[in-house]
């Protein structure tokens, strides 16, 4: 394969935000009389958190409003955001590849949550599109947030190497029939 295009997660991957967001999400869920546990949280990394709201009120029968439940859990975490610390690890890949090949940016979060994240870490200039659970119909571990990365950056998904730190999100990128690099590898052998 000749690498043409490099596509990367944001939380978890980029940004070491998933304690933080686990908190935000551990905060309202309690507030809100629902329940979510760390480990379930985790196994659906990836998937937008309107849809993880959607589905736990749907699941547990609360009388909540999902759309409520979302909106307080972003809330919550943009409150959070000053703490989010780089995952220097892969932000270094990006920079060794910045202005070599064209990069993307591929998430489950909101734009509004990405584009905050990526400001705070300094890095979203590094990045020539940014795709977010917007973007697409259909979450991971379907294909199409990073097919639509790849297609934004005119490039052919199989000449596109995409970097992810969660079981749905390296499915999505496989399925995508993309190059799939487990961060989670990647930061074990830095240590």
């Amino acid at each position: 394969m000749k690498l043409r295009g490099l596509i990367f997660d944001c939380d978890g991957t980029l940004a070491d935000s998933m304690p933080l967001l686990w908190c935000a999400w551990e905060e309202v869920t309690t507030r809100h009389g629902v329940e979510f546990t760390r480990e379930r949280f985790y196994a659906l990394g990836g998937v937008p958190g309107r849809t993880v709201a959607r589905m736990l009120v749907e699941e547990q029968g609360v009388a909540v409003d999902p759309q409520v439940l979302a909106r307080d859990k972003d809330e919550a975490y943009w409150k959070l955001i000053p703490q989010v610390q780089p995952v220097n690890a892969v932000i270094d890949v990006a920079r060794a590849y910045h202005k070599k090949l064209p990069m993307a940016v591929a998430s489950g979060g909101k734009q509004e949550t990405i584009f905050k994240v990526l400001d705070h870490l300094d890095i979203r200039d590094l990045f020539d599109e940014i795709v977010t659970s917007e973007s697409v119909a259909h979450q991971k571990p379907a294909p199409d947030i990073f097919l639509e990365a790849a297609r934004r950056l005119n490039i052919p998904p199989a000449t596109c190497r995409a970097y992810e730190d969660s079981m749905l999100g390296l499915q999505a990128i496989r399925a995508a029939g993309m190059q799939a690099v487990d961060v989670r590898q990647l930061l074990e052998l830095r240590v």
